[in-house]
């Protein structure tokens, strides 16, 4: 407490002492006990006002210690099982538990990861990716601001995700290095490309990247075979000098469905590693390619985009015209998409509807609304000169197909004419306007259904920088595309609605989820979230059955089945209170690139250590990384004080006083008749 206020507490109490005399002492010449009394009620009175005046107050100094983080981030993907150093991670794990003297000093938080990052020290080695760069980057975020050191226990391969060596991480790494650093003798199909669709009586171009690791020259065959018959193969010499060998060719395509291949290099009789030989792809072979026209009197970046975005699927082809170019075309294409139409697509509109075709209409700052609503009777948008931005919020009721949200409130807002748009017809809304932090019930993209035809419409251009926003999200275009895709899929079909609708995948790559989704709805069309729905899974090699339940997830079922070896499967989804059920088929390709790999890697692993000024450590001698972390001052732990101020007196308990001594002197007084 300060001196000042304890000087004026001290003069608080003389003056209220004071008055108190002055006002029953002044008047009477001796004092009886009474007016002793009254003397020191009004005296704890006077000087409890003057205390709450004055409201004292005292600092309190508190003393902590704060130890340094010590992070541990241990790789626990199946390469580790592969390379058989899963014991020895476990064992270094144990020993970091077990060092008093290292948990004295830190304070350690344990992770693992695989494709994300976890917080857990349970550790299977089961993961199908590694994404150590993706591991670091969420370290980097949690502990920006504090002193942090990594131990990280990895062999160093990493099959997704950006390269690690590049790494922007701030704290010092310490690698525990899993795997053998010998190099072998290896042969290896590093990468390889090709298309998940082919056209009937086409041939569809296949890339691979084979890769040898060895000093010695060596002869072997690359083969692509289909069930028993091989449909291609070469003779490759490889070298020191000479250790890759891009292939570049074609297969042709016979038949409609899917078609599954295996790549092979022929393996050397001293290979350690022969499973990194073999990679099985596949190829569904469709007989008819989708036509898609986007017609716009003007260019724009979202017409390309657009382009981009549905072509990504070669099952799609996309033509940019001229209004006046369709019209002897219109039957030539599946869907067509109207980009801020205007007066010049008067003849569009009459073929449109004389043919019922399917459209999306795409508005912004140059559509003629005049226009537009003239040539409808589904809607109506108000005429404004105004100009507005619009974000997007995704319908987690949706229902007309099966889509995610892609996080759309993070996208750019999209510009168009300011208003309201009404709806004559039954719709659908996908995406709601929203305006700043006010989201609204306002449709931004919203689909429907008249006679037959179905129609989608956007308030909104500058849908490319969604797709840009997207892949800065994701690091892929995949997500975007592919909502695009659904939607033009939806927009392009003329199959009646059914009360089941499943989502899945002719084949899936061993190294990806398998997820199936569907959608349930009741007699009226509407979204049933009540609804139980199963999956009965047959594998058509072994004969087994299992039957597997549908999780809810927003407005849609989703069951995962990536528990599943490889193989061909067929499945049924059924609703478990109504006689309603969908069929289908399956497969997944047999691949674990986890299993790609021979040893260490160690020069890697060293790289992201001189970057960050760590030290790198062989599993077999990880016991100095105890001392050089124990004995290193970087690593102190840190006192902190906190100062807090605290008021010494509380005010409800000294107004009580008040009120007492106030309350028990006038008493006391009208007891003994005085005024």
């Amino acid at each position: 407490m300060l001196t000042e206020t304890v000087l004026y507490i001290i003069l608080a109490g003389i003056l209220a002492l004071l008055l108190a005399l002055f006002q029953y002492k002044y008047k009477v010449k001796s004092m009886s006990k009474l007016y002793m009394l009254f003397t020191f009620l009004r005296f704890i009175t006077i000087f409890s006002v003057l205390l709450l005046l004055i409201n004292p107050k005292f600092e309190q100094l508190e003393l902590t210690t704060e130890k340094p983080k010590l992070l541990v981030a241990v790789d626990n993907s199946n390469s580790i099982m592969q390379l058989e150093q899963s014991k020895k991670a476990q064992q270094a794990v144990q020993a970091i538990k077990s060092n008093s003297e290292l948990n004295d000093k830190f304070n350690i938080k344990y992770y693992n990861f695989g494709k994300t990052l976890n917080i857990s020290d349970s550790l299977t080695f089961t993961e199908k990716q590694t994404d150590i760069s993706s591991a670091l980057e969420s370290l980097q975020d949690i502990y920006k601001d504090q002193v942090a050191p990594t131990i990280l226990i990895t062999d160093g391969n990493q099959t997704f995700g950006n390269d690690y060596e590049f790494s922007n991480y701030n704290q010092p790494v310490y690698p525990i290095i899993l795997g053998d650093t010998t190099t072998y003798i290896d042969l290896s199909i590093r990468q390889l490309n090709v298309n998940k669709y082919a056209y009937l009586k086409n041939k569809f171009p296949v890339e691979t990247i084979l890769v040898y690791t060895g000093k010695e020259t060596v002869n072997t065959t690359f083969s692509v075979s289909s069930g028993k018959q091989t449909v291609f193969t070469k003779n490759i010499t490889f070298s020191a000098t000479h250790n890759s060998e891009v292939l570049q060719f074609t297969l042709p395509a016979h038949k409609v469905g899917l078609s599954a291949y295996k790549a092979q290099l022929k393996p050397l009789e001293s290979e350690k590693n022969k499973i990194n030989n073999i990679k099985n792809f596949a190829v569904e072979v469709i007989d008819e390619k989708m036509n898609i026209a986007i017609v716009s009197s003007f260019y724009h970046p979202d017409l390309g985009m657009l382009k981009k975005s549905i072509e990504s699927n070669e099952q799609r082809s996309v033509s940019i015209l001229k209004p006046n170019e369709i019209t002897s075309k219109l039957n030539d294409f599946n869907l067509v998409i109207l980009y801020q139409p205007d007066n010049q697509f008067k003849f569009i509109f009459d073929d449109i509807k004389k043919e019922s075709k399917n459209t999306f209409i795409i508005s912004g700052t140059q559509t003629d609304w005049f226009f537009l609503n003239e040539q409808t009777n589904y809607y109506e948008h108000d005429i404004t000169s105004q100009k507005e931005m619009y974000q997007g919020t995704f319908n987690t009721n949706y229902s007309s197909f099966i889509v995610d949200d892609l996080d759309f409130e993070s996208f750019p807002p999209l510009q168009s004419a300011f208003g309201d748009l009404v709806f004559y017809v039954p719709y659908e809304t996908l995406l709601y306007k929203k305006y700043g932090n006010i989201v609204t019930n306002e449709p931004l993209l919203a689909t429907f259904e008249t006679n037959g035809r179905r129609e989608a419409i956007l308030l909104g251009e500058n849908i490319w920088e969604w797709r840009a926003q997207s892949f800065l999200n994701e690091k892929s275009f995949n997500t975007f595309d592919n909502f695009i895709g659904k939607l033009v899929q939806y927009l392009s079909s003329t199959k009646r609605k059914t009360r089941l609708v499943v989502d899945f995948e002719s084949f899936y790559e061993g190294v990806n989820n398998v997820i199936i989704k569907a959608q349930f709805f009741n007699k009226n069309y509407e979204f049933d979230a009540r609804e139980s729905l199963q999956i009965k899974i047959k594998n058509k090699n072994t004969g087994a059955i299992s039957t597997v339940p549908f999780v809810l997830k927003n407005n849609n079922y989703q069951v995962d089945l990536s528990s599943l070896q490889a193989g061909e499967y067929d499945f049924t989804v059924s609703a478990t209170s109504e006689k309603i059920s969908k069929s289908g088929s399956f497969t997944i390709l047999e691949y674990n690139v986890e299993q790609q790999f021979l040893n260490a890697n160690v020069s890697k692993l060293n790289k992201l250590t001189s970057k960050t000024h760590g030290t790198s450590y062989l599993v077999e001698d990880y016991g100095s990384i105890f001392n050089d972390l124990i004995l290193n001052k970087k690593y102190a732990t840190i006192q902190k004080s906190n100062k807090t101020t605290q008021g010494l007196i509380d005010w409800k308990y000294v107004l009580g006083i008040i009120v007492f001594c106030l309350s028990l002197e006038w008493f006391l007084r009208k007891y003994n008749g005085l005024t």
